[in-house]
């Protein structure tokens, strides 16, 4: 079994404080626990992935949230203290899965990776609906608890329990 770390939206939009998402009091417990996960992960020579928010200013997800991770905007950039190495692959997307209209899924299975670890924001978003696609595509798949979070609590609540009984994601 080969395991690969997704690292999902862990955008200046969604974790500094003019973030237009901005989580609030979690971003920065959220943050220092996806960076020692992708530590771990590297450590263990495992594919560290990062999957990226990155909108068109038209795009029609702005008609639930405000405009947010524009493509060339400093929102959608990556946030300094988790930044990609050389040869770890970003991989923009334009909704909530990781895996809806983007490269991923060849990406993973040209590298042998049977199984996944997500980690970053938003759980009950785009954490939630990376694990379903994941586990749809046949994916092991599991979710470091301490290293997802999200704006509304019991919403974040909610999409651990619905990952773990309903796809069979495995919480640690």
């Amino acid at each position: 079994m080969s395991r690969a770390l997704l690292v999902i939206d862990m955008l200046v939009d969604f974790l500094e404080q003019e973030g237009v998402l901005y989580l609030g009091d979690v971003a920065e417990e959220v943050t220092a626990k996806v960076k020692a996960e992708i530590e771990a992960a590297r450590q263990r020579g495992e594919k560290v992935i990062y999957v990226c928010d990155r909108h068109q200013k038209d795009d029609a997800e702005f008609k639930m949230f405000p405009p947010h991770c524009l493509q060339g905007e400093r929102g959608s950039e990556i946030i300094a203290t988790l930044q990609p190495l050389d040869g770890e692959r970003v991989i923009p997307k334009r909704r909530y899965s990781a895996f809806f209209a983007t490269e991923l899924d060849l990406v993973l299975r040209e590298a042998g990776v049977t199984a996944l670890t997500l980690v970053g924001v938003c759980t009950n978003i785009c954490v939630l609906y990376t694990a379903a696609d994941a586990r749809a595509l046949n994916y092991e798949v599991r979710v470091i608890k301490d290293a997802v979070a999200s704006f509304d609590r019991s919403a974040h609540e909610f999409a651990l329990k619905e990952m773990e009984k309903t796809l069979g994601v495995e919480l640690v």
